[in-house]
């Protein structure tokens, strides 16, 4: 029998699955590539090392990034993939020191990354108070996908990730239809909810101000520039969603489904702002 975790058993686990920057060889400054753009203040090819990373792999202007152009760095997250392909798959051995693996090290590194962020969904899911055979289905998804993210580099590279995905995903949609459906029906007649919101939705730069948007499914909407100020958020499927730019000051994402640190990390908040203990507070937000 599978048991619902713990909030407590689920944060030890996700703390696991954050970037520790200090056991990666700066993969994503390296691997990925960007565009001069309002996220970039430059160009880079992928497996270009970036023009701030040092010989010890750390960030020249890590305190200064969205001063000087590169808020896009501030809004990655590798779910710990760089730490574990660094670590883990190649032993230790940079790319520096090893130039022979660094291309295929490069092109490990967003497969990784793609499980490690599986991962933390399917940990999370864990956490909601779900009926037996779904919470199997994801323990043993869980699994799979732990066990994918030890294989030799070689097998990461033929791994289908896209079939893998999708199969992981179709339980994640199982389990926000299942967590929003609960969060509705328990709000029943309360403040009105907010129409024309859903999957995909174009909201950029809408006005969703003290909106209700409880158990709202909010996967892959555009809410760049949304102003989101004062709204409920609580239950709302998340995943996927683009929140650049949004002003969330005093909403409340107390309990949101399938938030990460990245999408927090790329909107507008404040002191009033109400979030999960998983997740942390973005500097830059205004007192």
């Amino acid at each position: 029998m599978v048991k619902n975790h713990s909030m407590t058993e689920a944060n030890q686990t996700l703390e696991d699955l954050k970037a520790d920057c200090e056991k990666c060889f700066g993969l994503c400054c390296v691997a990925l590539p960007f565009a001069a753009s309002a996220d970039f203040a430059v160009d880079k090819e992928a497996g270009s090392p970036c023009i701030n990373l040092q010989s010890d792999f750390r960030c020249g202007v890590h305190k200064n990034l969205r001063q000087i152009g590169f808020q896009g760095c501030t809004v990655f997250d590798c779910f710990g993939a760089g730490q574990k392909v660094s670590q883990y798959t190649y032993k230790g051995k940079d790319w520096r020191s090893k130039p022979e693996s660094a291309k295929e090290m490069f092109d490990v590194f967003p497969i990784m990354r793609q499980l490690q962020e599986m991962l933390w969904y399917l940990t999370e899911a864990l956490t909601f108070n779900l009926n037996q055979k779904i919470l199997s289905e994801i323990q043993s998804a869980l699994t799979e996908t732990e066990r994918l993210t030890f294989l030799p580099s070689d097998s990461l590279l033929e791994l289908d990730v896209v079939a893998h995905r999708a199969y992981v995903n179709d339980l994640l949609l199982q389990t926000s239809e299942l967590v929003r459906s609960k969060a509705i029906h328990l709000q029943g007649k309360g403040k009105k909810r907010h129409k024309n919101i859903g999957r995909g939705a174009d909201l950029i730069g809408a006005n969703l101000k003290d909106a209700n948007l409880i158990g709202a499914n909010l996967r892959g909407a555009y809410l760049l520039a949304a102003n989101l100020r004062g709204a409920d958020l609580r239950k709302a499927d998340l995943i996927g969603a683009d929140f650049r730019d949004a002003d969330i000051s005093g909403a409340d994402l107390t309990d949101s489904i399938f938030l990460t640190q990245a999408q927090l990390n790329a909107t507008k908040g404040d002191i009033h702002t109400k979030i999960t203990a998983r997740l942390t507070r973005p500097s830059h937000w205004t007192k």
